[in-house]
């Protein structure tokens, strides 16, 4: 499995947590903000109350959090966040797309584009091979804490609304058409099962493989743009 498979990327992120709190928690607080200005109250705000989640599994502050939601609405002034998205190729002509939530345009511009030139990339157009899915994430611990199997659950998801469903050694991931995100998680809610992720991401139609010595730098490229501040997330074609 690539050292840059979702499940790991996820866990690093986790892991980074404890590693750079703080500088974690920006990216968690610009994350909230842009969400926020779509509404304030999770209830009616999707987006949001994911945002928050993940606020709250971070254990970022309860202040924190409201501060950001307020930032995002406008209550409070300050710099003005924004979400922009940069599109590349990478390393062994991986393709890749680049989230970033940020109070600086010019600077994101600038450290991501750097990012891609030292790592042998360049900007370059790539959506034209992703599309947005809801993706959620259920770990194998999980599944057996409720003494599930996934094949218990396998006609279950695709009555509501999975449109596929990837095993991996770490557990499941389930994905869906937008339109069957919301219906799908309050699905896994009336189960019990928590979720290590439930968000809307950029999802490769066609992906690739890599040798490892070529892993080896995809990883190395991708860890850097972890790093930054400024990057919320990023995506890729890389196949696990």
């Amino acid at each position: 499995m690539s050292g840059h498979s979702k499940w790991a990327t996820t866990h690093r992120q986790k892991e980074l947590v404890d590693a750079k709190r703080g500088a974690i928690f920006t990216k968690l607080a610009n994350v909230i903000s842009i969400a926020a200005k779509n509404g304030g109250d999770p209830a009616g705000n999707p987006s949001l109350r994911a945002a928050i989640d993940r606020a709250r599994a971070a254990s970022m502050p309860k202040d924190n959090i409201e501060r950001a939601i307020k930032k995002g609405t406008g209550e409070l002034g300050g710099d003005q966040i924004e979400e922009l998205y940069y599109e590349g190729i990478g390393p062994a002509g991986i393709q890749v797309i680049v989230k970033c939530v940020t109070d600086n345009r010019n600077r994101s511009a600038s450290t991501i584009r750097h990012t891609f030139t030292k790592n042998g990339g360049s900007f370059g157009a790539v959506m034209w091979n992703f599309e947005q899915a809801g993706v959620v994430m259920i770990a194998n611990s999980e599944l057996g804490a409720k003494n599930l199997a996934i094949a218990d659950l396998e006609l279950d998801l695709i009555d509501n609304g999975a449109s596929d469903t990837v095993v991996a050694e770490e557990g499941l991931t389930i994905y869906t058409a937008l339109s069957d995100f919301q219906k799908m998680q309050d699905f896994l809610k009336s189960k019990g099962l928590a979720t290590e992720s439930a968000e809307v991401e950029c999802v490769a139609k066609e992906k690739t493989k890599v040798s490892a010595a070529d892993q080896e730098k995809c990883d190395k490229f991708l860890e850097e743009l972890e790093d930054n501040e400024d990057v919320s997330t990023y995506y890729t074609n890389l196949a696990d």
